[in-house]
């Protein structure tokens, strides 16, 4: 094991560990040993994805002082399960950037056409706002210290027609909020360029260390 703290970041449902590059790059500048994983998210439902990366998971965190998390999007789901289920002796802190906790709307609109089904796969039928009690049982308590960053700008303006209140694009800024979470912040950021905005990263890094996000 080596003395350096570790931090896991889990990509959202139609990205890859590519799309968390900028973010990767940052935390080791930043003397954090990362494992950006790459992980089956448009062919297993949340459960199954949970399972599938459990054991990189538990190997990276034998490898290091303190295993931090930091999530996009429906990664952050993942991850809620994967701590639900085995949660690392020394887990440190969660970041998660623009989570639908809550669930989205758009997928509301979008569940039952064919082709929102066929892209996104079982997952995709698991970020709906109504949940089911099989689903929902799947997150366990918010009881780890855990920061979300909203996002407040869209790229999408037809799809933000759906959602109910600000939001950025793809989630509501209320449906990213959870219930125990240690602090939570809105930045001017889009759904899918978030992970490279600077005000996040800098907003991710400064969580990581104090377990709080700077006042704005």
């Amino acid at each position: 094991m080596t003395e350096a703290e570790g931090v896991l970041l889990l990509h959202g449902i139609a990205r890859r560990a590519a799309s968390l590059r900028p973010l990767e790059r940052r935390l080791t500048a930043a003397g954090y040993v990362t494992l950006n994983l790459d992980y089956p998210a448009r062919t297993l439902g949340l459960a199954d994805t949970a399972a599938s990366i459990a054991p990189e998971l538990a190997c990276f965190g034998r490898q290091v002082s303190w295993l931090h998390l930091v999530t996009h999007s429906m990664g952050g789901l993942v991850a809620r399960v994967c701590l639900a289920r085995s949660r690392p002796d020394n887990l440190g802190r969660v970041v998660m950037l623009g989570p639908p906790n809550g669930g989205s709307e758009v997928a509301d609109a979008l569940q039952h056409m064919l082709l929102y089904r066929r892209f996104f796969g079982p997952a995709g039928a698991e970020l709906v706002t109504g949940r089911t009690s099989a689903l929902s049982a799947l997150f366990g308590p918010i009881d780890y210290p855990l920061g979300i960053i909203a996002g407040s700008r869209s790229l999408y303006p037809l799809a933000s027609l759906l959602l109910l209140g600000p939001n950025d694009g793809r989630v509501t800024v209320a449906r990213t909020r959870l219930a125990g979470m240690a602090d939570h912040v809105v930045l001017p950021a889009a759904h899918p360029t978030m992970m490279g905005n600077r005000q996040v990263l800098d907003q991710t890094l400064h969580f990581l260390r104090v377990g709080r996000f700077r006042p704005m």
